[in-house]
């Protein structure tokens, strides 16, 4: 067996919202092919993971001493700790692929391994009532699909801490980063002298803005994630009609059709406030740390998909005026400056992808996938 003294991190980071990651341990093996094999080795110290809450963990690494990162690609590894984990503790992954795990130095290797919460969406049947692209797609391709299959959604919205982290791995080339991310009540990332970017203090859990939907794109690329579509994103906020869905069918949805993720009450119906919209009522003026509305969550238990920040999504919008151009895209969800209604399940605003907002974060979703053995 080979063994090497290879650099790894552990990337809760000093950050918040990255999950609990410590005892990582790396080490080469030769296999029967004439190529050597990775083992990778950690402990996950979240004890509220679960399969319908489970944490999505992927890992990067760099062969030059962290000038430059990659992502480990998901099909070369196996084993129980990449990809959807259902359950803390100890775990151990295996890189495979002779040409990418054979290091011309072996003291030059780094590898990251960070790890986020998200939420099992159970594949089956929902009521749909908004059209992807609000029906206004040039290609005529899309149409409703109301019945998805299994994919697992963020459980909060992208942190300003984890876009910090993201920022730091790239370098400082400012890739992903503009000067309004600096104000401190609606953003807080700042870029200093050195090309290292901090968060300001208090900040870190609020979810990140002036990002484009570039930005957001090439940030859920690092993690090995993508935007939700248009539908996924309605059907988290709804539930389908079977909250353990359609293969099993033993928990009908009481409230297929609803407004809001919590109901149809309106947002400060009673006055209780259930998520940040255009009020400073509800406790915030601008937007609200990730989750302070967990009480009034979706049906699986996504926080914040009514209000806070609206959320770019994968889906177009395009009419005759600008097809064939990069059109605009939709956004979900409302933010702190929506009026209660337009934080419902089906109002969408259409916004150029190169916009950065203050109003507007995004989040990732993970497709299902199916492991030899499985």
């Amino acid at each position: 067996m080979l063994s090497f003294g290879i650099a790894v991190l552990c990337c809760r980071c000093c950050y918040s919202q990255w999950l609990d990651i410590s005892n990582v341990n790396f080490r080469q093996e030769p296999t029967e092919l004439a190529g050597p094999k990775i083992i990778i080795e950690y402990d996950i110290n979240e004890p509220n993971i679960s399969p319908d809450s489970p944490a999505y963990v992927f890992v990067r690494y760099s062969t030059d001493s962290g000038k430059s990162w990659q992502l480990v690609p998901m099909d070369s590894l196996r084993g129980n700790g990449f990809d959807i984990v259902e359950k803390s503790g100890h775990k151990q992954i295996v890189w495979w692929g002779t040409q990418q795990t054979t290091f011309a130095d072996a003291n030059q290797v780094k590898v990251r391994i960070r790890s986020v919460d998200v939420v099992r969406i159970p594949a089956g049947q929902f009521v749909m009532k908004s059209l992807p692209g609000d029906g206004k797609d040039d290609s005529k391709e899309i149409s409703p699909d109301p019945d998805l299959p299994l994919y697992y959604m963020a459980k909060n919205e992208t942190t300003i801490s984890m876009y910090a982290d993201y920022l730091n791995e790239l370098g400082s080339k400012e890739a992903g980063w503009n000067r309004r991310m600096t104000n401190e009540n609606r953003c807080g990332v700042v870029r200093n002298n050195d090309g290292i970017y901090t968060v300001k203090p208090g900040r870190e859990n609020y979810p990140v803005t002036y990002v484009s939907w570039y930005d957001a794109v090439n940030f859920l690329q690092w993690c090995g994630l993508r935007l939700p579509t248009e539908a996924e994103w309605e059907k988290t906020l709804r539930g389908g009609l079977y909250l353990d869905g359609d293969a099993a069918k033993k928990k009908p949805n009481p409230m297929p059709e609803r407004r809001y993720p919590w109901g149809d009450e309106s947002p400060d119906a009673d006055g209780v406030f259930r998520c940040n919209f255009d009020s400073e009522d509800d406790g915030f003026a601008y937007s609200a740390p990730v989750g302070s509305f967990e009480k009034f969550s979706s049906p699986y238990g996504i926080n914040d998909l009514a209000g806070n920040v609206a959320e770019w999504t994968l889906d177009w919008y395009t009419t005759s005026f600008h097809a064939g151009l990069d059109g605009f895209r939709m956004v979900r969800g409302g933010s702190w400056m929506a009026v209660a209604a337009a934080c419902d399940a089906i109002t969408g605003a259409t916004q150029l992808p190169l916009k950065e907002s203050s109003i507007m974060g995004f989040r990732g979703v993970k497709e299902a996938t199916l492991r030899n053995g499985e």
